[in-house]
């Protein structure tokens, strides 16, 4: 059973969000009213996916991101928001976060959600809306200064970037482009070598900013 932490500074929400994942059979492990509290409960549990509020008023979304990664806990972080979050949104995601999820979305949608990232997959371009889009492409490359120019993607290569980027794991991709699992993983490897990004989600970004992706 896939277990989730939950972080938002409204016990409604919270609320809300348990309900809707308890029916769909995921485990809520703990909730959290601010990234302080969260940091404390997501180290303790060790849940599969933290769903984490973007705006809370003492230690946000981003907050909460840099803490977790200073401390090296690598889990899937889903960022919750709202349509207006663009920036924040554009912020989270070279924080770390895996994707991001409206918060009026349907059942099958937020479960959807969980386990896409629960099975190492992303939630970046299905998602991405016109103003985010335009931020990316405008704003900074998202990777390092000393990061060297990015490398041509074989066609191969990628096929298997816009599935990332459609959120798909490594099994879905392998299943859809007729692969081995490993294979896939050694083509996300050289993929993240050539576009000088440090994770799947680095990549996507980039990858649209560079309009690699169309």
């Amino acid at each position: 059973m896939t277990r989730v932490v939950i972080v938002d500074d409204q016990a409604l929400i919270r609320q809300g969000i348990t309900g809707l994942l308890q029916v769909a059979g995921i485990d809520v492990v703990g909730e959290a009213d601010d990234g302080s509290n969260a940091i404390e409960i997501i180290t303790r549990t060790a849940p599969d996916v933290v769903l984490l509020d973007m705006r809370m008023p003492r230690f946000d979304g981003i907050w909460t991101l840099d803490r977790l990664q200073e401390k090296g806990i690598d889990i899937p972080v889903l960022m919750l928001t709202t349509f207006d979050d663009d920036a924040l949104v554009l912020d989270a995601l070279r924080a770390g976060a895996r994707g991001y999820l409206l918060k009026d979305v349907t059942l099958d949608q937020v479960t959807n959600a969980v386990h896409t990232l629960a099975a190492g997959g992303t939630l970046v371009a299905p998602t991405v809306t016109d103003r985010l889009l335009r931020a990316i492409r405008s704003g900074p490359s998202p990777v390092e200064p000393d990061a060297p120019p990015a490398q041509e993607l074989t066609d191969r290569e990628l096929d298997v970037l816009r599935l990332v980027a459609s959120g798909y794991s490594n099994r879905q991709i392998a299943e859809a482009l007729f692969l081995a699992e490993g294979t896939v993983k050694n083509h996300l490897s050289t993929i993240l070598a050539k576009l000088g990004a440090r994770d799947r989600t680095n990549a996507v970004l980039r990858a649209l900013h560079d309009g690699i992706l169309g």
